[in-house]
């Protein structure tokens, strides 16, 4: 666990895992991973990891939740539309599919994101009934993981946190575009700045043996 000036403190009990807590997965579909249509990179060494997490979370009974990017055609975030984006992770496509690996629980509860042509949604609150799931399953902590770490992470967690959520980031299981050099330090900034905290694998694991 990191606090907002890069101190690392050993809080195992805080980490341990209860009944408010929930795994919170982020855009982890083939579009994303190196080779597709918006590749991130290094973005598939995380699958490991979250396989590691899903494991966790399933064997405490936790509920484990998966946003995705599930586009139309000719969505406004697409370059052919004017938007910043190749065209990627359309709905029914094999890019908007999970990551090989990935292997997510037939209880995962899959929320969509980015589903009319317009506005764009980065954070997987945006537009969806994810407030309102984790409310009915009274969950308070999410840890999340998933791509990228610049962009959707950034963004959801940024939500969560003003949503009143406690927010632990695996800081193992995310990866950045970096479209700019150092965006994905400044995210990272940003994220211990609204509150959240950054763990690893590891921390999670010694929580919880």
């Amino acid at each position: 666990m990191y606090t907002t000036d890069g101190l690392h403190l050993d809080n195992t009990d805080a980490l341990r895992l209860n009944h408010r807590d929930a795994l919170l997965l982020v855009d982890l579909q083939r579009d994303f991973l190196p080779g597709g249509a918006l590749g991130v990179a290094d973005g598939d060494q995380v699958i490991p990891v979250v396989s590691d997490l899903i494991a966790l979370f399933k064997a405490r009974k936790r509920p484990i939740l998966a946003t995705r990017d599930w586009h139309p055609p000719k969505h406004c975030s697409f370059q052919p539309q004017g938007g910043p984006w190749p065209p990627h992770c359309i709905q029914q496509t094999p890019g908007s599919g999970w990551a090989p690996g990935l292997n997510l629980p037939p209880s995962t509860l899959i929320v969509s994101k980015g589903t009319a042509i317009s506005p764009d949604a980065y954070s997987g609150f945006q537009g969806t009934d994810l407030a309102q799931q984790l409310s009915e399953l009274n969950c308070q902590r999410l840890f999340v993981a998933g791509l990228a770490t610049d962009y959707c992470v950034l963004q959801t967690v940024l939500d969560a946190r003003k949503l009143g959520f406690e927010v632990q980031v695996v800081e193992d299981a995310i990866r950045a575009v970096n479209v700019n050099p150092g965006d994905g330090i400044r995210a990272l900034d940003q994220i211990l700045d609204s509150g959240a905290e950054l763990i690893t694998l590891q921390d999670l694991i010694d929580a919880n043996p």
